[in-house]
């Protein structure tokens, strides 16, 4: 009998995570938007919605970025500093150095894919985990912001560069249509492409996709480049919208975006999971700091509840992958 009743409950919880894998995880935001709507009325005010999707897009582009670093098992500690450095890079342009407003965004971006590259192709080639690699990179970038900007702040933008993070097309302010830009070709990448489906294998057995012919290095580096581009694109967006390239720009963004991709569903061991997960993941993690924000709570409960967030996400995909392989 009790053989019988361990076997019931692990068919049970089985059945349970196929339905998370599916819907759980969009009705868990929608109970926490409707829970936040109730207990304040100013949540659903169109002004604090469309705060909320326009804050939620700086932290989702570099999400899409992440979602393929870690669906290979990897991780980037350094994003946050990426914004900062790229934030002031295209500062420095527009107030400083008198360069055009092609130069203040394409001069970012290369630099945000560079720094990308060298996090994958030091932690590839030289051996080393993401973490290490990426944690340096946080704090060399970090420190790199604060020479470039002499310690000072960098405000003053153009017009034009003010409209990439404050601008609108229509009612849809336009760092939401480069997000979603963003999560529709990631989506495409990950789903349709050859490319997609090495990146899937990797995550899932690195030794048998390097025995089947796949370029596992070649995959790394440009995943870690792509997710340093996008980590810049988040820069540019951040600082238009500031009016400021920030020192202190893009402080905490790690875990945001790595509770964004993690409670998505996707997989911190690699492997599993996806993007549109992650924007759902993305919406959660803003609808949560937007309503304890009205509801008055101080800033470190909310890194407090973002942290169990994450060890609850991860605490079920290790639950998820137990029960799949009994």
């Amino acid at each position: 009998m009790p053989v019988l009743a361990e076997e019931r409950a692990t068919q049970v919880l089985q059945k349970f995570f196929v339905f998370w894998d599916r819907v759980g995880i969009l009705l868990a935001f929608i109970v926490v938007f409707i829970m936040f709507g109730a207990l304040t009325p100013v949540f659903f005010h169109p002004i604090n919605i469309l705060n909320v999707i326009r804050q939620v897009s700086i932290i989702g582009v570099i999400a899409v970025g992440m979602t393929f670093v870690i669906l290979l098992g990897g991780i980037d500690l350094s994003v946050g500093s990426i914004v900062a450095f790229t934030g002031i890079i295209a500062a420095g342009f527009q107030v400083k150095w008198g360069g055009s407003l092609f130069l203040s965004i394409v001069v970012p971006l290369l630099i945000g894919g560079g720094i990308g590259f060298l996090n994958g192709f030091i932690s590839t080639k030289g051996k080393l985990h993401p973490f290490i690699v990426t944690l340096g990179m946080m704090s060399i970038f970090r420190g790199a912001t604060l020479l470039v900007a002499q310690g000072k702040p960098i405000s003053g933008m153009s017009p034009a560069f003010r409209f990439i993070g404050a601008g609108m097309i229509g009612p849809i302010p336009f760092p939401v249509i480069l997000f979603l830009g963003c999560v529709i070709a990631a989506g495409i990448v990950l789903k349709r492409t050859v490319f997609g489906r090495y990146i899937y294998a990797i995550g899932g057995n690195e030794e048998a996709a390097l025995l089947s012919g796949i370029m596992v290095e070649r995959y790394k580096i440009s995943a870690f480049t792509l997710l340093g581009f996008l980590s810049g694109m988040s820069g540019l967006i951040l600082t238009s919208r500031l009016n400021s390239g920030e020192l202190v720009a893009g402080q905490g963004y790690e875990l945001d975006v790595i509770a964004s991709v993690v409670i998505g569903g996707t997989s911190l061991m690699g492997g599993e999971g996806g993007v549109y997960g992650t924007l759902i993941g993305a919406l959660l993690i803003g609808v949560v700091s937007n309503g304890l924000n009205l509801l008055g709570v101080q800033p470190y409960w909310q890194m407090i509840v973002k942290g169990i967030i994450v060890i609850f996400a991860v605490l079920l995909d290790r639950l998820k992958r137990r029960f799949r392989t009994t």
